[in-house]
């Protein structure tokens, strides 16, 4: 046990991959600044605890059937976890606030649980939440209610270029959507997670000030609750992966030998996916565009084939080894690798961030939820990236690559990258943004200690 200060956070991360390495990055700052931790996490896609031999970690039933944990529904997984996990969680909660190890000074729960604040104040403990996504996304979440009733939502076809004017430079075509059968549980769940971080003691964000200083500055005026924006987290020191896939770590190498800035890095993240013919549209587009390509295409990237295994030996073999494809690649790493010139992305929240921090620009394919906002920012506000609008189309495709890549064009959009690779830098340092965000997050934490000795833990009924 980390001895420094004799204080204990728990915290409890979503399992999904993109909720699970920002929670253990946001661990090991906060143990790096002299807390013990200890992990709570479920049953489903439980964190590999090898890497973080310095961590507890406490596992939670969540009762979930295979069928039941699948992510093509992520609204109806979120609603099972919160049903499944509220007893299980508040046992093992309790187990910990009655331990004999240093007392549990404050709970950090992922926002998906809106249960986590109601159990940690029935056993005496103060709740912080991390909410995984950008400030300017959870502006427009917050926003939903009223996007329905000004008509923006549900989205209509007919409207999709329309602006909108409460979330500039936003367009219909730009608000999240969540694939769900069931769209009042998501607006339900969605009230529940709001309402839940309006009640907590604070709100933790994986952003930073020159990056989103505009919808941070609404959220504080907004919000009755301190915000800390002490991103980004994986620049804060070096952090294990937390993949749940192996990583296959021969690009690395193959990089080596790619002349700088010349290579396009290609992933979908861990949830998001294509049909058959868009994955053909994207191999026709990367050969098309004669730069060198990494492609990750990971089990399930393709929905409804079993014949994409078949695809990379003679595709690789026809652009004579001017690609490479991998199941899953070290994303960090990759992204700093000088050879890495271009990021062809999703736009999840980690994988924009990381990208801006190491100064890569973005070719933006959004798929579902807040992917859609991030990626218009990318292109149209902070202007590090261009937007695949519209569809995928080979020679569309071909032209962003050779675009960021080759042209004009390309070269003033890397210099704003860079900007921003220098600002994610320098927020990090003594007297940065992040850096005066961190100590006001670990001051604000320690200010625990006496409310949580005079509120004692309730008993259930």
């Amino acid at each position: 046990m980390n001895q420094r200060n004799n204080r204990r956070l728990v915290l409890f991360p979503g399992p999904i991959q993109g909720h699970i390495n920002p929670m253990l990055q946001l661990a090991q700052i906060l143990h790096d600044r002299g807390f013990s931790i200890t992990i709570l996490h479920t049953d489903l896609n439980s964190p590999d605890p090898s890497p973080h031999p310095s961590f507890a970690f406490r596992s939670i039933g969540d009762g979930l059937g295979q069928s039941e944990a699948s992510t093509s529904d992520i609204v109806r997984l979120i609603m099972l976890l919160n049903a499944r996990c509220a007893a299980p969680f508040e046992e093992r909660l309790r187990e910990e606030v009655s331990s004999q190890d240093a007392p549990v000074t404050c709970l950090i729960a992922d926002a998906l649980f809106s249960f986590a604040r109601d159990v940690a104040e029935r056993a005496g403990v103060r709740t912080m939440v991390l909410r995984t996504g950008g400030a300017t996304a959870f502006r427009v979440f917050a926003g939903f209610r009223l996007l329905r009733e000004r008509g923006y939502l549900p989205i209509a076809e007919s409207r999709l270029e329309d602006p909108v004017p409460e979330f500039p430079p936003l367009r219909v075509k730009d608000l999240p959507r969540v694939n769900t059968g069931e769209p009042e549980l998501f607006d339900r769940i969605l009230n529940d997670r709001i309402e839940g971080i309006k009640d907590s003691s604070g709100l933790i964000l994986n952003t930073f000030e020159d990056l989103e200083q505009p919808a941070l500055s609404l959220l504080r005026q907004e919000y009755p609750i301190v915000v800390f924006p002490i991103g980004p987290f994986h620049k804060c020191g070096p952090c294990s992966s937390g993949s749940f896939l192996a990583e296959d770590r021969s690009c690395i190498s193959w990089l080596d030998k790619q002349a700088p800035n010349s290579v396009v890095y290609v992933s979908f993240g861990s949830i998001a996916s294509v049909n058959e013919s868009e994955f053909s549209e994207i191999a026709l587009g990367l050969a098309d565009s004669q730069q060198p390509f990494l492609w990750v295409v990971r089990p399930g990237s393709v929905r409804g084939s079993e014949l994409v295994e078949n695809l990379p030996g003679c595709f690789l073999e026809a652009l004579e080894e001017r690609g490479k494809i991998v199941k899953w690649a070290p994303q960090h790493e990759v992204l700093a690798h000088r050879a890495v010139g271009a990021f062809w992305t999703h736009n999840g929240w980690n994988s924009t961030l990381e990208s801006i921090s190491e100064g890569v620009p973005m070719i933006c394919m959004p798929c579902f939820s807040d992917q859609n906002v991030n990626a218009r920012f990318v292109s149209d506000v902070w202007r590090v990236g261009v937007h695949l609008n519209n569809g995928l189309e080979r020679r569309k495709i071909a032209e962003a690559i050779r675009k960021l890549l080759v042209e004009k064009e390309g070269e003033e959009v890397r210099e704003r990258a860079a900007q921003f690779k220098e600002k994610a830098n320098s927020c990090l340092m003594q007297g940065g943004s992040s850096f005066q965000s961190l100590d006001g997050l670990a001051n604000h934490i320690l200010s625990f200690e006496l409310t949580n000795h005079q509120h004692k833990p309730q008993l259930r009924s």
